[in-house]
Order: C-alpha cells, then sequence, then structure tokens
C-alpha cells in the first residue's frame, strides 16, 4: 500500500513521462516534501548537455496545466521544475548504472567503524548493496537499507 506522499509522486511521475520524454529529456526524480510551512512537488529533468531553466518553465507550465485539470492534491504546495545539478543522488537503478566508475559520496544512518560518510568510486550495485573502492584502494560494501544518501561527489579542487 503506497504511502499519500508515495501515491502523489507516483501520479505525478506517470503525468510528467509523456511531457519530459516528448521533449527527448530524462525525468529523474518526483519528490513531494514538506519544509517550513510549504509543501513542495519537485521534479527534477535532465539532458544531454544539461537541462536550461526555459526546458524547465517549458515543462513546468505543461506539468501544471494537467495538474490543475487532474487536481489529485489536496495540499497547497509550490511545483518546481528543475535540473537535478551538482550532487545528484542516485536513485533509480539507471543512475547506478550510469555512475559506474564515478566517484560518489554515501552518507549512512548509523556510524560504520565510527565513521557516517564515505567517498570512492562507484565500483559495482545491485538491489541490496553498494560498493566503492576508497582511495586507498579498499573496496567497502554497503547494504542499500544503511543507505541514507548517495550522490555523484563533486570536486571544485
Amino acid at each position: 500500500m503506497l504511502t499519500r506522499k508515495e501515491d502523489i509522486e507516483k501520479r505525478t511521475e506517470e503525468l510528467l513521462l509523456p511531457i519530459v520524454e516528448s521533449r527527448q529529456f530524462e525525468l529523474v526524480d518526483v519528490e513531494f516534501v514538506k519544509e517550513g510551512g510549504n509543501r513542495f512537488l519537485r521534479a527534477y529533468i535532465d539532458k544531454p548537455g544539461g537541462i536550461a531553466v526555459d526546458d524547465c518553465e517549458t515543462v513546468s507550465r505543461a506539468l501544471s496545466d494537467i495538474l490543475d485539470r487532474e487536481d489529485y492534491i489536496a495540499d497547497s504546495y509550490i511545483l518546481e521544475v528543475s535540473s537535478p545539478g551538482l550532487g545528484r543522488p542516485l536513485k533509480k537503478e539507471k543512475d547506478f548504472a550510469r555512475s559506474i566508475g564515478e566517484e560518489v559520496e554515501i552518507r549512512l544512518y548509523r556510524p560504520l567503524n565510527k565513521e557516517k560518510e564515505f567517498v570512492g568510486i562507484l565500483t559495482s550495485y545491485d538491489d541490496h548493496s553498494v560498493t566503492i573502492e576508497k582511495e586507498d584502494g579498499e573496496s567497502i560494501a554497503f547494504e542499500r537499507t544503511d543507505i541514507a544518501l548517495i550522490r555523484l561527489a563533486f570536486d571544485f579542487g
């Protein structure tokens, strides 16, 4: 049974996919979250070479019209359509597949050997675990249920 939040995200994703795919964009993620006193319905889209502000605006207008017509979200909310940007979280199978060989940051719910944050090259993953190779060559496997966040690392150097 889906929670209300999951149901809203799933229905929004279903409505958004044809809009995004018709423009040859990728739908990265949809989230319905409460921050401060506001609720946000966020859609993250991408394309090779990156998403422009105009792309976000076009998708936002098309989605907004459909959301008004379908009217399945009882709460008031702010719709945001944006690029996943730097530090993009890995959530779906395709995100992990695309990121093999890339440097990732992993944040755990509970410390492992007194550490909660790890950085390394993503070497493998499956439905239950994620394995990285740290700078010193050590491989570490993490249970996916222990991972609070995994995202591409970004280097400002």
